[in-house]
């Protein structure tokens, strides 16, 4: 591992000599400069320096000035001003210019080798930050909201339009469509992306507990209150709150959500401050919120002030076309985190999984690719892998009119058309050891339309071990 390079100006040759000294027996790399001209030339170079300490007075100009231009070529570098002629107002300028640290000469060598340690510790905080930050957008992207069905490619539309806005969002949904990952989407894209995103869970929270997870409580507000606490619109300040079923939340609440919303302030449990709210919120159902209004459960103004752009998402039995493309996606996820060998999923098994009805939606289909993938460990996903309940569900669509049935509750047309359209799909490329141009004779299709359409439902071929 490279040392870190420390770069010293001052035009006192005796001091740059003992710090020198006392850094590289420190451990680092060490360069010094008498003037600012000199450290200019030097860092403008190919050479990367990670630390500065310069003297505020230099024989040809400013101490933060030059530190403003080597961090203006490299933002990472830290700076430290030494002065032998300090003051408050020129260690406020200089820390609010950018500088770590401020010292005045005459110092203790410990102690400014305790500084330059405490400075390279904040850098390196700041990189797992900012790479956090930036595996937290890559994870949350768009195109990692997985589907190519019209109902997921809708919300994906709607998803990008509301990002850049400060709108309140309704997302609606069964239990396990990905209602959290949609919300963590809007955030990551939005101008609110460096802040915190904070979720709280309003069923999973009895009531007389969540308004103090909400708005925070001060010292003695109730028995076991022993000191004070924030809540969660405070540490989501400056980014979003998301408030995952919300249909459960008591009427009492209601009304404090409510004001929060229409005045953007609030007060803790037990206390007097009124505290701004700077928060965009996203809330979450899988209730109807519309007959919860209806039936008295839900109020009617707080369900107009959620619900600004409401994004319904589609259960996964509405988007079945999506299934081989989910089910890689978590497979080849699997394959990398736990070292699995998972070839891919036989026909007959890919077909069970169409005819299935999900009620836990996409977070079932996601437990079952980890479950077979854990008990399986390598090759290819047959039906026989698949739990009982997965091998025996009844088909989707039939095959001739004479047993095609259309329950009371009737069916998902499209759905229905685009099941058993993979289904001939997968059937011509099984019978033709998927040759593509076979297949696509077999179903009188153009080679092309038929490469387009395997490409977009994510279907994919046995691999052959070795």
């Amino acid at each position: 591992m490279q040392k870190p390079r420390i770069l010293i100006v001052d035009d006192d040759a005796s001091l740059r000599t003992a710090l020198f000294r006392s850094l590289e027996r420190s451990g680092y790399q060490v360069i010094t400069a008498s003037c600012g001209k000199e450290a200019e030339s030097f860092v403008q170079g190919s050479h990367k320096v990670d630390l500065a300490l310069i003297d505020l007075r230099l024989p040809d100009g400013d101490g933060i000035e030059l530190m403003q231009k080597i961090r203006s070529n490299s933002p990472s570098t830290q700076a430290i001003i030494l002065t032998g002629f300090g003051s408050i107002e020129v260690a406020v300028e200089a820390t609010q210019k950018g500088a770590f640290h401020f010292i005045t000469k005459p110092f203790n060598l410990d102690e400014i080798l305790s500084i330059i340690s405490k400075a390279f510790s904040h850098s390196q905080l700041e990189q797992e930050n900012q790479q956090l930050k930036s595996a937290l957008k890559g994870k949350y992207r768009f195109d990692n909201i997985v589907g190519q069905s019209e109902g997921i490619l809708n919300v994906l539309s709607l998803v990008e339009r509301v990002a850049e806005s400060e709108s309140t969002v309704l997302v609606t949904g069964e239990s396990g469509t990905g209602k959290e990952l949609v919300a963590k989407a809007i955030h990551y894209n939005s101008p609110r992306s460096n802040q915190p995103f904070v979720p709280i869970n309003c069923g999973a929270i009895p009531s007389e507990l969540l308004e103090s997870e909400l708005f925070g409580h001060v010292k003695g507000a109730f028995t076991g209150a022993i000191s004070n606490r924030i809540g969660r619109f405070e540490m989501a300040e400056g980014g979003t709150l998301f408030l995952d079923e919300i249909g459960d939340m008591s009427p009492t609440l209601q009304v404090k959500i409510l004001r929060v919303l229409q005045e953007r302030e609030f007060e803790p449990v037990g206390g007097t401050k009124t505290i701004q709210a700077n928060v965009r919120v996203i809330a979450a159902t899988n209730i109807d919120l519309e007959k919860a209004v209806e039936e008295g459960r839900f109020r009617e103004d707080l369900y107009y002030r959620l619900n600004v752009i409401p994004i319904q998402i589609p259960a996964l039995r509405e988007r079945r076309s999506d299934i081989p493309l989910l089910f890689h996606h978590f497979m080849d996820g699997f394959n990398d985190k736990r070292e699995r060998k998972i070839q891919g999923i036989a026909t007959e098994a890919i077909e069970a999984l169409y005819n299935y009805n999900w009620p836990g939606n996409i977070r079932e289909l996601e437990n079952l690719v980890e479950r077979v993938a854990i008990l399986k460990g390598e090759g290819m996903i047959h039906i026989s892998d698949l739990p009982a309940k997965y091998r025996g569900s009844a088909p989707a669509i039939a095959t001739s009119s004479k047993e095609l049935e259309i329950p009371e509750s009737g069916m998902d047309f499209n759905g229905a058309i685009e099941n058993y359209e993979n289904t001939l799909i997968l059937k011509a490329l099984e019978k033709t050891g998927w040759n593509r141009n076979q297949a696509a004779i077999l179903l009188r299709l153009n080679r092309t339309t038929l490469v387009e359409k395997i490409k977009k439902k994510g279907l994919r071929p046995p691999e052959v071990t070795q």
